[in-house]
């Protein structure tokens, strides 16, 4: 390919923390092969649209960033790559400017890029081939390279696919099936990350505590990470028959992994959780959460629920706002149920199995939820004021009047904002600092003063 054109890249992701980490993947690699990365304000020869498809709001919202990259940047060619493209791309194929739609595994693929961005091709190029083929998922995979150049936490993908098979989910055939990188790999590719500066790293994958290799698991894999030198190691979202005791006792007497875990419940309600094939009941989701508060300390578990799930009673409903109120939760996540084409659900609602809830009663049960969330949110961040804690700086928020605004978080994961004298600004971006927990604005952003 010609050095002197095409060799510009910008990326825009969408969606889950894997999202992310593959985007990075992909950017390094392509790095590597001579592009330059730039930013999509800076301008590039081609974009690349990391989608979503968990839901139809995620899938509109895809749609719409699409459509309003190519507005402003009629000259660059448009890659679509992710989910939405592995799922729709027939959709993605007929809005004018799409030059290309890479699935699942496609995305990986150096060459294609090359292809879209020298214009040898026709347009729209589509490559969508099995999700849950092991030996194309992962070629080229390495240091993932951030979309910015704050390197303070870095995204490390370590397993891919599920095979729950719930009955609302779309990831089987997003993704395909559970499968697991190397941990020989893993390990390499955290220290490469730490080498390159990078504070911390998020564990992610779409069912991680799935994650087995030869014999090993996730807490086979964690004990040998907390040799890399990094402050922090994060376990993105896990699913809570994975909150063992094993788990929990490893957490707990570890000074890099950090007491902070995100652990789906989906529903408060048993009879709706059998409905959606999830692998728990309240009781033991219960049993698990609260081992791991009584056990890591500062211990902060945050949750996903959906509301309207089809078939959901208003009985089931208040189970679930009962139960919600009795967890001991640092934060939640509300999502109105959306129905995915071909899914278990889908098919029983079409068979007159399910009946969908109305969207006025959607609605007000989700303003409930939310209410309740930021309720439990205050409550937990609250008993920080006047404590110290240890923040890791990202980058500066900005400068007002000569004061440069920094945000941060704490290893379980608070979000603390703090102003300081814009002239010792280095002090702070990229480090982790002591800071006086002062304040919590009505943004339930923690305010605090870092410490000398």
């Amino acid at each position: 390919m010609n050095d002197h054109i095409h060799k510009r890249v910008a990326a825009v992701t969408l969606g889950c923390k894997l999202n992310y980490a593959e985007t990075s993947s992909i950017l390094d690699d392509l790095c590597q092969q001579g592009w330059e990365l730039r930013s999509i304000d800076e301008g590039a020869d081609l974009i690349i649209v990391h989608t979503c498809a968990v839901t139809k709001k995620a899938e509109k919202k895809s749609r719409q960033k699409i459509r309003g990259i190519i507005r402003t940047n009629p000259a660059s060619r448009i890659a679509v790559i992710g989910c939405y493209a592995q799922l729709k791309p027939e959709v993605l194929a007929s809005i004018e400017g799409v030059d290309a739609i890479l699935g699942t595994n496609d995305k990986f693929k150096i060459q294609s890029y090359d292809d879209i961005s020298a214009g040898r091709i026709a347009s729209p190029l589509v490559k969508v081939s099995p999700p849950d083929t092991f030996e194309e998922v992962y070629p080229g995979y390495s240091l993932p390279a951030a979309e910015s150049s704050d390197r303070t936490r870095a995204f490390l993908k370590i397993q891919d696919g599920c095979d729950y098979g719930c009955a609302y989910c779309t990831i089987p055939m997003a993704r395909g099936g559970s499968r697991s990188l190397p941990m020989a790999q893993i390990v390499e590719r955290a220290r490469t990350l730490a080498s390159s500066g990078y504070r911390e790293i998020v564990l992610t994958g779409v069912n991680i505590g799935d994650y087995r290799y030869e014999g090993t698991g996730l807490c086979d894999l964690l004990l040998k990470l907390e040799h890399v030198n990094v402050s922090r190691i994060r376990i993105s979202s896990i699913e809570p028959d994975f909150i063992d005791d094993d788990l929990i006792s490893l957490v707990a007497g570890s000074e890099k992994i950090v007491p902070h875990f995100h652990i789906p419940l989906q529903s408060g309600s048993d009879t709706v959780l059998k409905a959606m094939r999830r692998r728990y009941d309240t009781e033991m989701y219960f049993s698990r959460v609260k081992n791991a508060v009584d056990r890591i300390a500062d211990c902060a578990i945050g949750t996903d629920v959906i509301v309207g799930y089809p078939g959901e009673a208003e009985a089931d409903f208040l189970q679930m706002y009962r139960f919600l109120e009795e967890l001991p939760l640092a934060y939640f996540h509300v999502f109105s149920c959306s129905v995915r084409p071909d899914t278990p659900l889908a098919r029983q609602i079409a068979n007159h199995e399910r009946t969908p809830v109305e969207s006025a009663e959607i609605a007000r049960r989700y303003a409930a939820l939310i209410e309740l969330g930021r309720q439990k949110e205050y409550q937990f961040k609250k008993r920080y004021i006047g404590k110290e804690c240890m923040v890791l700086f990202e980058a500066s928020r900005g400068v007002k009047k000569g004061v440069a605004q920094y945000s941060g978080y704490t290893p379980n994961y608070l979000r603390v904002l703090v102003e300081t004298d814009q002239a010792v600004e280095q002090t702070l971006s990229g480090n982790e600092l002591r800071v006086l927990i002062e304040s919590l604005g009505d943004d339930l952003n923690l305010n605090g003063r870092v410490l000398s």
